[in-house]
């Protein structure tokens, strides 16, 4: 982590909405990538650490930057993490059981079906263990989406006003498109936005709500 010597402003800005959130002062990291963002983890707010990248310090103002971290200690607080990571093991086991299900019918459901002409059921149970999978993601990445509303309006109680964070997710969208970040579909939930690209049928399977309607949400908040 960068020391509070490196990184005054970011330091005196997470100490005041930690102290605002009740909860321990996480350390900070400093990510050297051009993109910016930003993102928390931690199983709980004694375990848990904020990063910010070059890019997001040099883009935001004061306002903007107290908005994201307050997003991202949101998030630690709500124990998004832990909850993400739940949600992920649910879903690996769907997808183990399904797969397991497909096999059987395969090689099970051939010779039952001879027996008692039960083929029915056979390419019944085939198609959910096909099926179930693609549910178990999509629930998954409908929870992602859900946590990142929470954070969101959580963020703007945080700082007292919704127009800060709404301001720099503005500002996220388009400079992340110019400068895209390294990242992979495992990772993608962390970041404050989503550094992968995704559209259409795609959304459906983004662990972030489109930036337009997280930016519509905050605008409409009262605060």
């Amino acid at each position: 982590p960068v020391t509070e010597a490196e990184a005054p402003q970011l330091y005196r800005i997470v100490r005041q909405l930690a102290a605002e959130a009740r909860i321990p002062v996480p350390p900070i990291y400093i990510i050297q990538d051009d993109s910016p963002n930003a993102f928390a983890t931690g199983r709980n707010p004694q375990h848990a650490a904020v990063a910010v990248t070059e890019g997001i310090l040099r883009i935001m103002n004061e306002d903007e930057l107290r908005g994201v971290l307050a997003h991202e200690l949101s998030h630690v607080k709500n124990r998004d993490t832990l909850i993400m990571t739940i949600a992920a093991t649910i879903a690996g086991a769907i997808t183990y059981l399904a797969q397991m299900a497909q096999w059987a019918a395969i090689f099970g459901g051939g010779r039952r079906s001879d027996e008692n002409g039960g083929g029915g059921s056979a390419i019944g149970a085939l198609l959910m263990a096909i099926l179930a999978p693609f549910a178990a993601m999509l629930i998954q990445m409908a929870i992602s989406r859900s946590r990142e509303y929470q954070a969101d309006a959580s963020g703007a109680q945080l700082c007292h006003r919704a127009s800060g964070l709404a301001q720099a997710l503005q500002k996220l969208d388009t400079a992340s498109r110019q400068v895209p970040m390294e990242a992979t579909p495992a990772t993608a939930h962390l970041f404050i936005v989503n550094p992968l690209t995704s559209g259409g049928l795609a959304s459906l399977f983004s662990t972030h709500p489109p930036i337009e309607e997280r930016i519509a949400r905050l605008r409409a908040m009262r605060l």
